[in-house]
């Protein structure tokens, strides 16, 4: 076995997804230039910020966290949690985001964090996602249309999370439009155990979608001192995104329910039809099975005993009696 050690992947290290992380300067004008993490950090300007990005599990990321924000800080951002959120520590926060992987299912999304520690002039991320490639990097310094604030940068990553879950919301409804079709050919149990599926899923995006737009709401509304009106306004239209992806997966949600409805009606529908049936068949042999058991009680004095063609004479009363029952029924309109 080879034991020589392997040198990482260049575009992972470039990403930042390997050793201390990437270092990117915005100069607040949207422009972007990024800097190797052990060079000299150049000097910020006055309106622009530092966005330093790194593996939330790659241990020189770790030690660089612990250096710069103490090891307290630097376990709440690279601590796994399980909700998005945004805590606000003095003049600096929080946020926790969840991000579907690339190329998703909607059944299986594949969820990471994205963990953010914002203060005047920098931004940390800690996350195993690209964040390089999630941003687009490479189309902000080909347009020169880079974040101009770190709050900026916060709707922006707002804004790609939901364009991730978008598409993956539009298949939801695709799928609910195939199960309503499914009911219209009288296919219930085929619907009733995708629809149930479906509901599931609903509801493990609305886990998403509904924090992450709580987490844009409390940023917008706390009182950061580097956070300017363009920048609330910023985070109010990421957070409206967020919430027309919420009432979508409401308006999904309330549709489900209304085809579990009519599931549940076809259902009884059917059961009251195979009922009616039954009691119908029910009044119909009644009487003729109290005649025939009359007729075949062991006593004497049964009538046409000695009639050799009474058998059939006593058949084809009952095959009228039959007909005029059914008949009675259909003109009550119980049939």
């Amino acid at each position: 076995m080879d034991d020589t050690p392997r040198e990482p992947p260049t575009r992972a290290m470039q990403n930042g997804m390997i050793g201390v992380g990437a270092v990117l300067i915005f100069d607040g004008k949207g422009g972007v230039v990024r800097i190797e993490p052990t060079a000299e950090t150049p000097r910020i300007p006055p309106r622009g910020f530092k966005l330093v990005c790194g593996n939330s599990k790659a241990p020189e990321f770790k030690v660089w966290l612990k250096e710069e924000l103490g090891v307290f800080n630097a376990d709440l951002l690279t601590v796994p949690s399980t909700r998005s959120r945004c805590t606000v520590i003095e003049d600096r926060a929080m946020v926790v985001m969840r991000v579907a992987r690339p190329g998703a299912e909607p059944d299986d999304m594949g969820r990471q964090l994205l963990t953010l520690w914002i203060e005047k002039g920098r931004v940390i991320i800690a996350s195993e996602l690209n964040i390089l490639d999630f941003l687009g990097l490479t189309k902000w310094e080909a347009s020169h249309h880079a974040p101009v604030s770190p709050a900026d940068l916060v709707a922006r990553l707002g804004l790609r999370a939901a364009d991730r879950l978008e598409p993956l919301v539009e298949r939801l409804g695709d799928r609910l439009d195939e199960i309503e079709e499914s009911l219209i050919i009288q296919n219930t149990s085929r619907a009733q155990g995708k629809l149930s599926h479906l509901r599931r899923t609903l509801i493990s995006f609305r886990r998403i979608v509904w924090p992450q737009r709580d987490v844009l709401n409390t940023l917008e509304i706390e009182d950061l001192s580097h956070f300017s009106p363009r920048d609330r306004m910023r985070l109010r239209e990421a957070s409206a995104r967020s919430a027309r992806l919420g009432d979508e997966l409401q308006a999904l949600s309330e549709r489900a329910v209304l085809v579990h409805e009519q599931i549940i009606d076809a259902r009884a529908e059917q059961m009251n039809h195979t009922m009616m049936v039954l009691a119908a068949v029910t009044v119909v042999f009644m009487p003729l099975t109290l005649l025939t058991g009359a007729l075949g009680m062991n006593v004497s004095g049964i009538p046409f005993s000695d009639n050799p063609h009474a058998f059939w004479v006593v058949c084809a009363a009952l095959f009228g009696m039959s007909l005029g029952i059914i008949w009675w029924m259909r003109r009550r309109r119980w049939l």
